[in-house]
């Protein structure tokens, strides 16, 4: 009989759960939070105030030209599930449009609180998908539980929650996990952690298991970079190159961060995230 690992186990979060879904959702995020004119952002939009493509629909009127409009932050961003969860379960359905001002205050404050525990939901579905992390597989199932918990609080609570403090609880866990399935990696393993890497030119690099937490690695030359198994929670890949370059393995790999990076059909991911669509045609 085949043993079971913790990736069959059907108390984990799907990862569908941990992903936006933008028809379940009053359009939180382009509400709630704000904007700074910048390559990112073609406007300057202060938190709490809906966003001038925004639809009475909820839905974007511009959504198909989102890049050429100058909204490419727009193509980058993920809830991970938290502008759903918020709109149809922390607020019953909810419109915010729909209700007092004070509604949607309430609305746009709890949203990035529950996407901060949503993030850190990811994370720990994922690592206990790890089978070298088993060692601390209890402590990560306790600790999930722990976020889901939070998340699943009232908008009272969730206004008043320490999120920076359980993150800290998280991360100290995540470490381990990240040593542990680290270590099967051949070779002297790199620590990259929070390394200023922008711009730099890294084609062809070996940097299978290498710790790369926090790294800025905006526009780095990626280009045929063995990362398989490494470590890139938090690395800041706007604009890297990634195309050949090979993260089967790599762990902790969220979707803003593959979108916000450039690639092509020779890119390896890992099965956790997709190929974004505005990645070079023919993948």
């Amino acid at each position: 009989m085949r043993e079971h690992t913790a990736a069959d186990r059907t108390d984990l979060p799907a990862r569908a759960e941990l992903r936006g879904d933008c028809g379940s959702c009053f359009g939180l995020c382009c509400v709630a939070l704000p904007f700074a004119r910048s390559a990112d952002f073609a406007i300057d939009k202060d938190a709490g105030t809906p966003c001038t493509n925004l639809r009475t629909d909820h839905r974007c009127g511009i959504h198909a030209r989102l890049r050429d409009r100058g909204f490419s932050g727009c193509t980058v961003y993920d809830c991970f599930g938290a502008g759903q969860r918020v709109s149809q379960v922390t607020f019953g359905g909810a419109d915010w449009r729909d209700g007092p001002p004070e509604l949607g205050r309430r609305m746009f404050d709890v949203f990035p609180v529950v996407r901060q525990l949503h993030e850190l939901l990811w994370y720990l579905t994922e690592a206990l998908t790890l089978p070298a992390a088993r060692p601390v597989h209890a402590d990560l199932r306790r600790v999930l539980a722990d976020t889901e918990r939070l998340a699943e609080g009232t908008p009272e609570e969730l206004a008043v929650l320490d999120v920076g403090a359980h993150r800290q609880r998280v991360n100290a866990l995540l470490l381990r996990t990240s040593e542990l399935a680290r270590s099967g990696t051949r070779g002297r393993k790199k620590n990259r952690r929070n390394a200023d890497l922008m711009g730099a030119r890294l084609s062809g690099a070996d940097l299978a298991g290498a710790d790369l937490r926090g790294a800025y690695l905006i526009a780095a030359d990626l280009t045929g970079a063995d990362l398989r198994g490494a470590d890139l929670i938090g690395a800041d890949l706007r604009d890297a190159d990634l195309s050949d370059a090979d993260l089967t393995g790599a762990f902790f790999l969220t979707q803003p961060q593959v979108n916000a990076a450039r690639g092509g059909p020779g890119t390896r991911l890992p099965g956790s995230v997709t190929r974004p669509v505005h990645w070079t045609a023919g993948r």
